[in-house]
C-alpha cells in the first residue's frame, strides 16, 4: 500500500495564513500526475509553525481530496509524547490511513527513550506508524535494534530513511525482515535506496516533478527489467542536480521557490525561514531546465 513516489507536500501561504484553495489545487495535482501517496504536515509541510487548528485542517482537506485514491500518511510527530499522541488520535479520527512520526528533536532521548515515546504512540492509537529517523535534523538515531524492538508492537509498520547511510537498508532487512516498510527520505540516493531492498521515497522532489519522481520509482522497484532499471538510471541523471539544488538552503525554501516558477503556489515561508537568495534561484532555474521542467 505504502510504496513508491510518496510527495512531503509542501503547505502553501498566503499573506501569512494557510492557502487552502491551492492546497487543494496542489493535491489535485499529484492526483493527476502518478504521485502514489500524500504526506501532508510533515516538515516539508513547515509543521513547525502551524498551529494544532493549521496542523489539523491540513490533514482533514488532504483525506477528503484524497477521497481513498491514494494513501494519506499524516505527519503527527513531536518532540513531545503527549502531543504526539493527540496528532496521530487526529489523524487517525480524520482517515489517514498512517501516521509518519519523527525522532523527538531537541530532547536527545536515549534509545529507550525513543522506544517508550513510540510504545506511547503505538498504545494510544489504531492507525499505522512509520517512524521518521533523521538524525541530521533531530539529533538522535534511532538504532536498528530499537527499530526491531519497536516492529514487534501492533501499529509499527516502517521507516523513512534519512540517514544517507545506504548501509542501513541492508542491516534493517536483515534484522528485521522483509515486512519491515522502508521508505528513502532523500531523493538524491532513492535509487540505491531501492536497488538495496526500498519500497520508494518519500519525496521533496516530487512537489514539482510529480510525472518524472513517479516514473522512476516504478522503474527503479522493477529490479528484474533491465529496460527500467536503465530508465530509472536515466531519470536519476535527469534529476540529480534539482535533488540537490532543493536543498542548497533549508527546506523548504527552496522548493517553494520551483513551485512558483510552475505556477503552483507562492514561495511563501514562515519564520525562521526565509525566502532563498539571488545565487540559489539561479542553481534551482538552471538544475529545473536540466530536468526539461522549464
Amino acid at each position: 500500500m505504502f510504496k513508491g513516489s510518496i510527495v512531503a507536500i509542501i503547505t502553501p501561504f498566503k499573506n501569512g495564513k494557510f492557502d487552502e484553495d491551492t492546497y487543494v489545487s496542489l493535491i489535485h495535482y499529484h492526483l493527476k500526475n502518478g504521485t502514489a501517496g500524500i504526506v501532508p504536515a510533515g516538515t516539508t509541510g513547515e509543521s513547525p509553525t502551524l498551529s494544532h487548528t493549521e496542523h489539523k485542517r491540513v490533514i482533514e482537506l488532504c483525506v477528503r481530496e484524497c477521497k481513498g485514491k491514494i494513501p494519506v500518511i499524516a505527519g503527527t510527530g513531536s518532540n513531545s509524547t503527549d502531543e504526539a499522541i493527540s496528532l496521530t488520535k487526529h489523524a487517525e479520527k480524520a482517515g489517514a490511513d498512517a501516521a509518519l512520526v519523527v525522532t523527538p528533536y531537541y530532547n536527545k532521548p536515549t534509545q529507550e527513550g525513543l522506544y517508550q515515546h513510540y510504545k506511547s504512540i503505538n498504545d494510544n492509537c489504531g492507525i499505522p506508524i512509520i517512524i521518521y529517523n533523521i538524525p541530521p535534523r533531530s539529533v538522535v538515531d534511532m538504532s536498528v535494534d530499537t527499530m526491531a524492538k519497536l516492529f514487534e508492537l501492533k501499529n509499527i509498520i516502517g521507516v523513512k530513511d534519512a540517514t544517507a547511510d545506504l548501509k542501513r537498508v541492508e542491516e534493517q532487512k536483515k534484522k528485521i525482515g522483509n515486512e519491515f516498510l522502508q521508505l528513502s527520505g532523500e531523493d538524491g540516493t532513492a535509487l540505491e535506496f531501492n536497488l538495496r531492498g526500498g519500497q520508494g521515497c518519500i519525496s521533496v522532489t516530487a512537489n514539482i516533478a510529480p510525472k518524472l519522481c513517479s516514473e522512476f520509482q516504478e522503474a527503479s522497484l522493477s529490479k528484474n527489467n533491465d529496460n527500467l532499471l536503465s530508465r530509472a538510471r536515466e531519470i536519476n541523471d535527469q534529476l540529480t542536480p534539482l535533488h540537490k539544488s532543493l536543498f542548497i538552503e533549508s527546506s523548504p525554501s527552496p522548493v517553494k521557490y520551483a513551485a512558483k516558477l510552475l505556477n503552483l503556489c507562492s514561495d511563501e515561508v514562515r519564520l525562521p525561514l526565509v525566502k532563498i537568495k539571488e545565487d540559489t534561484r539561479d542553481k534551482i532555474k538552471s538544475a529545473m531546465k536540466h530536468a526539461n521542467l522549464i
